[in-house]
């Protein structure tokens, strides 16, 4: 019976967060997102060449199908 008050808690909460629109600061945004890509551009491909690698030491499937199992 006490389902109520917190649905309706829940509906508040929920409308407040869906309407709420607050002060953003778009060259800041722009800024941060800017200087971030330039920094994690270099380091996403160096770590994806070492999973590439590590990926193609376990190839089960691979082994199988050229029959040196």
């Amino acid at each position: 019976m006490g389902r109520g008050r917190a649905k309706a808690k829940q509906t508040k909460v929920a409308r407040e967060l869906k309407y709420y629109s607050p002060n953003t600061d778009l060259s800041a945004l722009e800024r941060e997102l800017h200087q971030g890509a330039s920094v994690r551009h270099a380091e996403d491909f160096s770590d994806d060449a070492e999973i590439v690698e590590d990926d193609e030491d376990d190839d089960d499937y691979g082994r199988w199908a050229s029959g040196s199992r």
